[in-house]
């Protein structure tokens, strides 16, 4: 077995500069800059005088445990005396050139567990983590044992040692590598993966190595309530860690919303400047952070949305239970169908009840038991990926995935995880019926007019992707001028209006790709919604004005249509002219704000949406201002079909700077004239007074119109007073 170990045992401490501004700035990466890397900055000799003179420090950094806020371990971070005029990430680039690297980490392993011990860690039970660099590791110039010398010299119980592996660099011999880590396991090390996601190796190492720990870099964890798209990650990886046995220990919290998210992600352990800075000192053994409050995830509402909400709690097997014990736990929980097989909250398996009784108690020819006598409950266990699922899955999904289920599992019970640990069991029964008080309440909670989901179907929907970490875009879609829209062609044909959008925005999302995963609703009224992928709701915004425009001229009639007006009522009770019905639509999106309730999305949304309907048309107004502080806007106007899109930059003073669409055209100034002949050689109503425009089509038209109805009425009082003197005169005469 020793001929099979490489003769290198070096271990490689954090690097972490003692620059002022890295410290003001705990969240900027340390490295060597490219234009001093060629640069020597020292030689081999300067190197090796360092080393023996010893001018390397040694701080350290506690790791907080989320489940008591004590302090689980400290980590070693290696710096350099003050008159040093060189970081750590450029003295290991130097290590590395002159190929010395084994004799520095030697001196920093050296460094870490002899002040560690001076401080007191041995007589606390708190564990030392020490960076580890696997190319090092591997390396033959170092003596074998080094590390067992230090630790029982220095007292040291090895199992309270951890080699943090580093994904700085490439591993090229995993063969070698994966034998090396399971020597020093053997003999009593823990393994960590240090920075998991930004370095090499990646997932390839945390399956070739199962660790007993996992380290999420800063980069994901500092500001991950304000990026979705981390968030998410971490919470995948978390999960996968959980469901292996694995530890995960969260980097560079910075800030009270980084401890909250990841404390109710179920990260066991904790580190960052946020908690505690690094020191050369050890903190009291009594030292406890302020823990935050778990939450629960749900849908809002008293129905039922996610699988974890119906979850019952069911005390859970060892993996070491007898069969008897495992007989009287099925006696003592009459109604479940099946046990899950727990250890430290992995689910490791599910013993079912009718294969237990039937093929292990009794067996085919009444020997069960007597062959079954000395099985655990593992044994007696299936395996638990067919019947396990996350907490924020949501019961039609698990209802879909039953289907999988082979025909003699098909009645097993559901076991529930949160981040990969046990949360409960839920019955096939419960199941069911949760899913059929659901569809009921959503009959009960569709718009009778348009048949699309209501307001209380809206809101579950945006809280369930919220809940879930789904990136979408919120389409809020608004009809221009509906009520004197109603109010002058009648109720019926306003409902025909609201029935044909409805329509359209069906086939709109029918018409996209990603059918499955768009969602529309009716608000209330003439207000809609749209919930799509971030990518296709732009498209499907421009579809459904499209669809809603080739409508116009059966909703206003040929002559109001080719007019492009008309008069009614406005609020105010006032005669006003309005144009053609045209649509305003506010667009959010959940990829660039991070959202935390529907009303907080309902609030933006209304915002974008009102911006629309400041212009004249149909108007999209994207809001994207989070990333890059510009807003993507559309318009688009009842003569044009396709829209405009332009990026509008520079919008620090002015909140929405939208583009306006080509004034007056000669076809518009045909259709003026031809309108005005026509008026002065046809009389008609004050009430069914047109226009047409002039600076924009339907501001110009407003203006024309007013004037014509001015002039209508001046001459309508001329004409009264002639008749009323004539009158006069008659009865004088």
């Amino acid at each position: 077995m020793m001929q099979d170990i490489p003769s290198s045992e070096i271990v490689t401490n954090r690097f972490v500069s003692v620059a002022s501004s890295h410290l003001e700035n705990p969240s900027k990466e340390v490295g060597v800059s490219k234009d001093n890397e060629d640069e020597e900055l020292f030689s081999a000799g300067d190197l090796q005088d360092l080393i023996k003179r010893n001018e390397l420090g040694i701080h350290f950094q506690p790791i907080f445990s989320s489940a008591t806020g004590g302090i689980f371990g400290y980590e070693a971070l290696t710096r350099l005396h003050p008159h040093v005029l060189v970081d750590i990430p450029q003295l290991f680039e130097a290590a590395r050139r002159f190929d010395v690297v084994a004799s520095l980490d030697t001196a920093c392993r050296q460094n870490a567990i002899v002040n560690a011990a001076k401080l007191g860690l041995a007589a606390s039970d708190c564990y030392l983590f020490i960076n580890v660099c696997p190319q090092t590791l591997i390396n033959p110039q170092h003596q074998v044992g080094l590390t067992n010398i230090l630790a029982e010299t220095n007292g040291l119980s090895k199992d309270k040692i951890i080699f943090e592996i580093t994904e700085e660099t490439a591993v090229h011999d995993y063969d070698l590598f994966y034998r090396t880590i399971e020597y020093y396991r053997s003999q009593g090390y823990k393994i960590a993966i240090d920075d998991f996601g930004v370095g090499y190796g990646g997932l390839k190492m945390l399956a070739s190595l199962e660790p007993d720990f996992v380290k999420i870099d800063q980069m994901f964890v500092s500001g991950i309530g304000q990026n979705t798209v981390r968030f998410n990650l971490v919470d995948s990886i978390v999960t996968a860690c959980h469901r292996l046995g694995i530890k995960v220990v969260a980097e560079g919290i910075e800030s009270e919303d980084d401890l909250n998210i990841v404390c109710n992600m179920g990260i066991e352990l904790l580190q960052g400047y946020a908690l505690a800075r690094p020191t050369a000192d050890l903190l009291p053994s009594e030292t406890r952070i302020v823990l935050p409050k778990r939450e629960v995830v749900t849908c809002g509402t008293n129905e039922q949305c996610f699988i974890g909400e119906i979850a019952q709690r069911v005390t859970p097997l060892r993996p070491t239970s007898s069969m008897p014990q495992v007989r009287v736990a099925f006696i003592e929980n009459p109604d479940a169908m099946s046990l899950p097989v727990v250890d430290e909250s992995r689910v490791l398996g599910m013993v079912q009840r009718k294969k237990f009784f039937e093929q292990q108690l009794q067996g085919r020819y009444g020997y069960g038991q007597a062959l079954s006598a000395y099985k655990n409950a593992m044994e007696l266990a299936d395996h638990v990926t067919a019947t396990t699922v996350e907490s924020n899955v949501t019961l039609e999904e698990v209802a879909q995935r039953m289907h999988s289920r082979e025909s003699n599992a098909t009645y097993n019970d559901i076991c529930v995880t949160s981040n990969g640990k046990y949360l409960g069991t839920v019955a096939i029964s419960a199941l069911l019926q949760s899913i059929t008080q659901r569809s009921i309440s959503l009959a009960r909670g569709s718009n009778p007019l348009s048949g699309l989901p209501g307001n209380e179907t809206i809101r579950r929907e945006i809280e369930k992707r919220i809940a879930q970490n789904m990136h979408f875009d919120v389409c809020y879609i608004d009809i221009d001028n509906f009520k004197p829209y109603n109010t002058f062609y009648g109720f019926e044909r306003g409902d025909c209006v609201i029935d044909a959008l409805a329509c359209e925005i069906r086939a709109a999302l029918n018409h996209d790709m990603a059918n499955d995963f768009n969602f529309a609703g009716h608000i209330g009224g003439d207000d809609f919604l749209i919930l799509a992928r971030p990518r296709a709701s732009l498209e499907i915004a421009k579809e459904v004005v499209k669809r809603f425009q080739s409508h116009l001229r059966k909703f206003h009639g040929d002559q109001d249509f080719e007019q492009g007006f008309y008069s009614a009522h406005n609020r105010k009770g006032e005669e006003e002219v309005f144009g053609l019905l045209s649509l305003s639509i506010g667009i959010v999106s959940a990829e660039v704000h991070r959202f935390s309730s529907y009303a907080e999305i309902a609030s933006l949304a209304t915002e974008v949406k009102n911006a629309a309907k400041t212009q004249d048309g149909s108007a999209i107004i994207r809001d994207r201002r989070v990333h890059d502080e510009n807003l993507s806007v559309t318009l688009i106007s009842h003569q044009e079909q396709n829209g405009i899109i332009k990026k509008v930059k520079g919008l620090s003073s002015t909140r929405y700077a939208p583009v306006r669409q080509p004034h007056i055209t000669i076809r518009h100034l045909l259709a003026y004239t031809v309108l005005r002949v026509w008026r002065l050689l046809t009389p008609r109503n004050a009430s069914e007074v047109k226009i047409m425009g002039d600076k924009s089509p339907k501001a110009t038209q407003k203006q024309a119109a007013q004037k014509q109805t001015k002039d209508t009425g001046a001459q309508k009082k001329k004409n009264d007073a002639t008749s009323a003197k004539q009158a006069a005169s008659k009865d004088k005469k």
